[in-house]
């Protein structure tokens, strides 16, 4: 455990710098780090899917898109206040989601991937062609509101850094919960052996459909603060590329919270940083991904691997529950 207060020092320096660096940054990196900040709250939400039931997903930018979609049409229709439709909008992706991934999830592998894509496609044409006469079509919708906080009018591009970097922390602290909680287990038993994960009792089927529906609930609340921040959208901000960014940075992460922080700067910010090398630019990132995959191919901070206690099986230290049914699958039911 001596590496466990380096891990906290890192998690204060991280914040601190977080904290600090729209203060002492232009309006232009404020506004680059705006958006990394919305790649990480969409990644964080991907990597529920991807990283911890090992799902492979590459539609996420679909979720993304009915969320940001549901906010513009009820805030430019309805007059409704953006902070009112943040929770309907991931409502609405949620619901989508249960209905998309329930006849495909029993797919694995390369198979449910291309699924996801054509889902993603799907979306994102029925916007452009207007299928339910409310998206606008291929011009999308303008006029979104501004976000208001008790009364105060979120306009300036550091008011917007707070803000989606405050969801990103509020998503840290509820992902680390539901890491550590009997559904974050049972989704990492089925990432490593899904199989095995079903004869011991876990409803593989419902857990992964959970796994969806949360991680699709979280995107459409990104896609308000999208809707907020440029306050006009159009189908061709959700495209397939917008999926691929999404899945690369959780891959790249390892899986891990830290990693897909640190995966989302390298994705979003670090092209930025090349710009005075515009025309090689993306043969040095192109080749830094090489590099990474060769010698880290596990990812940037994987997270540690879980260690079980397991008691001896006898006497008073029995398990009293079912095989299968106690809270982390083991013999005495306590991690370590």
């Amino acid at each position: 455990m001596r590496t466990e207060p380096l891990r906290i020092a890192a998690r204060v320096a991280l914040a601190a710098v977080i904290c600090v660096l729209p203060l002492i940054s232009n309006a232009y990196w404020t506004d680059v780090c705006v958006s990394i900040g919305l790649y990480a709250l969409l990644s964080l939400s991907l990597n529920v899917i991807l990283g911890q039931a090992g799902i492979f997903h590459m539609g996420h930018a679909a979720f993304f898109a009915v969320g940001a979609y549901t906010t513009a049409i009820l805030n430019t229709l309805c007059q409704w206040p953006i902070f009112w439709t943040m929770p309907v909008a991931g409502a609405v992706a949620a619901v989508f989601a249960l209905l998309v991934a329930r006849p495909i999830i029993h797919l694995r592998g390369d198979y449910l991937l291309i699924v996801t894509i054509g889902i993603v496609e799907i979306v994102r044409i029925a916007l452009i062609n207007d299928v339910f006469g409310l998206t606008g079509g291929a011009n999308g919708i303008f006029g979104i509101s501004r976000p208001r906080f008790f009364g105060f009018r979120i306009v300036k591009g550091i008011q917007f850094y707070y803000l989606v970097w405050g969801m990103v922390a509020v998503s840290l602290l509820l992902f680390y919960g539901l890491w550590h909680s009997r559904f974050g287990r049972a989704l990492n038993y089925i990432k490593e052996d899904d199989v095995a994960a079903e004869g011991c009792g876990i409803n593989v089927t419902h857990y992964k459909l959970m796994a969806f529906v949360f991680g699709a609930f979280w995107a459409g609340m990104a896609g308000t603060l999208y809707a907020a921040k440029m306050t006009t959208i159009s189908p061709e901000s959700f495209s397939f590329m917008e999926s691929v960014i999404i899945f690369a940075v959780v891959i790249l992460s390892g899986g891990s919270q830290i990693g897909v922080l640190i995966s989302a700067f390298l994705f979003i910010g670090l092209p930025e940083l090349l710009r005075e090398f515009s025309n090689a630019r993306m043969l040095i990132f192109g080749l830094a991904m090489m590099v990474m995959m060769v010698w880290r191919p596990q990812g940037l901070l994987p997270p540690r691997r879980r260690r079980y206690h397991v008691d001896a099986l006898s006497g008073e230290n029995a398990p009293q529950d079912a095989p299968g049914e106690g809270d982390s699958g083991t013999a005495s039911g306590r991690p370590a």
